[in-house]
């Protein structure tokens, strides 16, 4: 009975060691999503597919449920969340803001969507993200020169934008044509979060206010400063995807066909379900995440890595650095990539050389300095996962035995006091035999 019990306990903690992240898997795969109803589940379902037919596991429950949880025994059950519950007041369970920043702090992702009925507690999520969504509850982003020609549309809050970051790492390498379709509130970013990006901006034209009432002062949020979608990385790496529109996912949109005023083309399609997909790809780690391996430094014709080096040594480093493409890993090729040699501030700066294959590789003299130095490598690059790598190593002086015999700087001082014995030796003679 107790090897019963023992077989069904392993059995049961194996989605949860399946779930874990891995270097190896970078992806997330098990996904809750917290919903305010339901019927989101059915009116935003070509998003929900578009995630499970690359892979992911989705666990829906409503965001209210009160046996939420995101870990247990010290383990987080799920890679990533999505927060598709912007009228929600308080989640239910053991799940409460701190929760949810911990699970960011902890290395994964989130989504959050909001909306102009958007709670307190989504708006504080957000904040702590770098994000500030108008204070206005009723205000929605408003652009009359910018709107998308509809029907039934007459207050310009159906929003047809193309101001879109530039950054195939983020939004793939394929051009999102048709303009996205948007709808929801707008959000500024926070000036001293040098983290978060602007990925759907607003044009010079938008503002945000309550289209059902007269403006009676001028907006707080204008212009290009609105941003309508944006995305953070993380200092660990993890990422997080703010929309101020949760109609932005839904299956309305995608399909729409959209005109943007003052054009004569029509797109059948609206750029949203592209936009979406790729961006997906992005805040789950399906394009962008970078892994360093092999980080090797030796003395030149060697292939040991010794451990002292000393002043004036003739030295290689190398690294492989590879990029996760969604199911395998690929050399990563860029030319900006740098060594320090490093004690309390670079002596060495070196651009390291690539063969194309994800090895990167520089040579250097250890610097006429002795001390504990390190190898640093620092590398951030807009879109990707940072790379941080460090090794000591400690540079040694000569030993007494080690100089040359004859130091040619030293020849001024070797003629000083051979010439010195000289003057003696005549002085001596000259006052001795003198009369």
């Amino acid at each position: 009975m107790v090897k019963f019990l023992i077989f069904m306990t392993l059995v049961s903690l194996l989605p949860l060691l399946s779930s874990c992240f891995s270097s190896e898997n970078p992806t997330d795969r098990r996904i809750l999503v917290l919903l305010d109803d339901f019927a989101i589940k059915s009116s935003h379902s070509i998003f929900f597919k578009t995630l499970q037919t690359r892979g992911f596991e989705l666990d829906f429950k409503l965001a209210d449920d009160p046996k939420l949880t995101l870990q247990r025994y010290g383990n987080y059950l799920y890679d990533g969340l999505i927060l598709f519950s912007p009228m929600i007041e308080r989640f239910g369970g053991s799940l409460d803001l701190a929760a949810v920043l911990d699970f960011v702090d902890a290395g994964h992702d989130l989504i959050v969507a909001a909306d102009a009925s958007a709670s307190d507690l989504i708006r504080d999520v957000a904040t702590e993200c770098g994000v500030e969504f108008d204070e206005d509850p009723a205000a929605v982003v408003i652009d009359h020169t910018s709107y998308a020609i509809s029907e039934t549309e007459g207050d310009h809050t159906l929003i047809a934008s193309d101001n879109l970051i530039q950054s195939d790492v983020i939004l793939g390498s394929k051009t999102v044509e048709a303009p996205v379709l948007f709808q929801g509130v707008g959000h500024t970013l926070n000036p001293a979060n040098s983290l978060v990006l602007k990925v759907l901006s607003a044009s010079p034209s938008a503002y945000s206010a309550n289209p059902k009432s007269k403006l009676s002062a001028p907006p707080s949020l204008t212009g290009s400063a609105i941003s309508l979608v944006s995305v953070v990385q993380a200092r660990n790496n993890a990422r997080i995807l703010i929309s101020g529109s949760l109609a932005f996912f839904s299956n309305r949109l995608f399909r729409s066909g959209v005109q943007k005023s003052g054009s004569s083309v029509k797109f059948e399609k609206s750029g949203n379900e592209q936009f979406v997909t790729e961006i997906s790809k992005w805040v789950f780690h399906e394009r962008g995440h970078l892994k360093a391996v092999n980080v090797r430094h030796h003395k030149v014709g060697e292939t040991d890595e010794p451990a002292i080096y000393r002043i004036n040594d003739d030295l290689e480093y190398s690294v492989e650095i590879y990029e996760w493409s969604g199911t395998s890993w690929e050399p990563y090729t860029a030319d900006d990539v740098q060594v320090q040699f490093y004690m309390m501030s670079p002596y060495v700066l070196k651009n390291l050389s690539t063969d194309l294959k994800g090895r990167y590789f520089t040579s250097f003299k250890v610097p006429d300095v002795y001390g504990v130095f390190q190898f640093k490598v620092e590398y951030q690059r807009l879109g990707y996962t940072s790379l941080s790598l460090s090794k000591q190593i400690p540079v040694r002086p000569f030993r007494h035995d080690e100089y040359e015999r004859f130091i040619t700087t030293a020849f001024p001082y070797y003629g000083a006091s051979f010439s010195t014995m000289a003057g003696f030796f005549i002085f001596t003679i000259v006052y001795l035999y003198n009369k």
